[in-house]
């Protein structure tokens, strides 16, 4: 078939694989791993896509590839039936199908932009980009340092900007208040939002001092002047902040424990030894100004503490240690989680009691001293499928297997806690499989706080799924069995139908 004049003038990129034989085909998706079919029902009906799809294999060159299959000439007809694809049937004559990993994958069906198609073959299993989201219209959508220069040279309105990851659960929750906001102050403010996440926007978070997601900063005339902070994040928040802005209003400093009136008794490091050696009987609590444990603990141990002031034949005395003042005392008892209560006798260390949290509980062991019930075994002591990986070996430890769902905690985190035997038990759901693991980083470990920061871990539990050592997204289903067998078990049965149709297809 003689295909139309402007086809020849076409200036499609020599980037984009024209394909009609069924064995080429063949050969192309056994070869790359990453592809992008423009199926169409015609020459003339291909041209816009091409145009476009001519500026988006530029930007994916060596990622990702882009062919074009016209279904409308002789030869090609017969390839477009034998894969099942009919671009006839399609409003504008055309499909974009992907394929991955010598497999079809899925139908290309996010926003027809340079921008949406690079990010998609960039990463074919992400989230959509936020400006995909219609509702997201009036936010300004920036992609890199110099788009946001430019903006902020040339804008002269207030500017407000969202610096976010897409993985951020705080930024998709605050992301609809924020659109909303930049449609009501369309013409008076300017609301845009940029996704920093990537290493290459290093300087740009040490500039603006990003340290978490979502960090929001306010320009007046190019220049920052302050961070949204410590203020509500409805649409009506911001528009009421923007009226009259100003610098996060400093938190009101809390008292330390030391300094409010009560009978426990508080050592530093300078006197502690003294004191342990002055009372025979001593229970000390360990604690951390932040902790909420300690803090729900707190009002019992000051009971405790009072009765046991006044009692004639008091068994002992109730002490405290703020572990993050007091390091060495910390770092002398190996103090890594809060509240850890310790018990003296004679000036010795007998017993680290993990269970009195009432001051009944209290007063009553204190009566009766005696060695609490073994501690259960670490998470790793225990012997289960779950691979647990350190700093120097992770990502080698990753590389080997195709799927791995990472837990990245800390021992004394209550939803860590709560989601640990699930996760346990999803891992011996598919200890089988061999091309599959779970695997578990504890976060709370020196030699892991690197590796923890450098894996995006801003909370606990953190999942991130890997695929052959490389990072694919976050998992944010279900923190139950059901949830961890569920994400493993869609992409085992993905990789199977992959496999199904390269034997029907080729």
């Amino acid at each position: 078939a003689i295909l139309p004049a402007f086809v020849y003038s076409l200036k499609v990129s020599p980037l984009i694989e024209k394909i009609s034989d069924h064995k080429d085909f063949k050969k192309l998706l056994r070869t790359r791993n990453n592809v992008l079919v423009l199926y169409s029902k015609s020459a003339a009906a291909a041209e816009s896509s091409l145009r476009l799809l001519s500026s988006v294999a530029q930007e994916v060159k060596g990622r990702g590839t882009i062919s074009w299959i016209d279904c409308g000439d002789t030869e090609s007809r017969k390839l477009c039936k034998k894969m099942k694809v009919d671009p006839n049937s399609k409003e504008k004559g055309v499909e974009l199908l992907h394929y991955k990993d010598g497999a079809f994958h899925t139908e290309y069906n996010r926003a027809v932009t340079v921008k949406s198609l690079v990010a998609f073959l960039k990463d074919p299993e992400g989230a959509p980009l936020w400006e995909e989201d219609p509702e997201a219209k009036d936010v300004v959508h920036v992609d890199s340092e110099k788009e946001l220069r430019r903006l902020l040279k040339k804008e002269d309105k207030p500017l407000l900007m969202m610096f976010y990851a897409p993985w951020c659960g705080v930024c998709k929750r605050m992301m609809p208040s924020y659109q909303q906001a930049a449609t009501e102050l369309k013409g008076k403010y300017v609301l845009a939002g940029m996704n920093v996440y990537s290493a290459e926007f290093e300087r740009i978070k040490e500039e603006y001092n990003v340290r978490g997601y979502p960090t929001i900063c306010y320009f007046e005339k190019g220049k920052f002047l302050f961070h949204f902070e410590n203020y509500g994040a409805t649409a009506a928040d911001i528009a009421e902040w923007l009226k009259n802005p100003q610098a996060p209003q400093p938190q009101a400093p809390e008292t330390p424990w030391a300094d409010e009136e009560n009978v426990v008794y508080h050592l530093t490091d300078e006197d502690f030894d003294k004191f342990i050696k002055d009372h025979s009987s001593v229970l000390v609590m360990f604690h951390a100004p932040w902790c909420g444990h300690c803090k729900k603990m707190k009002p019992e141990y000051e009971k405790a503490a009072e009765f046991l002031h006044v009692a004639s034949d008091s068994p002992g005395v109730l002490a405290a240690v703020d572990a993050t003042v007091n390091k060495a005392l910390a770092e002398r008892y190996h103090i890594s989680g809060f509240p850890t209560l310790k018990y003296f006798k004679d000036g010795e260390e007998k017993y680290t009691l993990p269970h009195l949290r009432t001051k009944k509980k209290i007063i009553d062991w204190l009566a009766n001293p005696e060695a609490p019930p073994p501690p259960e075994p670490a998470w790793e002591e225990k012997h289960t499928s779950v691979i647990h990986l350190a700093g120097e070996d992770f990502r080698e430890s990753l590389k080997k297997k195709k799927h791995t769902l990472v837990m990245f905690y800390a021992p004394w985190c209550p939803h860590c806690k709560n989601a640990i035997p699930h996760f346990t038990t999803a891992a011996e759901v598919f200890k089988e499989d061999r091309k599959i693991a779970y695997a578990a980083v504890d976060c709370a470990k020196e030699q892991n706080h690197d590796l923890c920061k450098q894996e995006g871990v801003d909370g606990y539990p953190t999942f991130n799924y890997y695929n052959y050592g490389k990072f694919v997204e976050k998992y944010t289903g279900e923190r139950g069995e059901s949830g961890f067998t569920t994400f493993m078990r869609t992409l085992r049965e993905r990789d199977h139908e992959r496999v199904g149709k390269k034997k029907d297809e080729l």
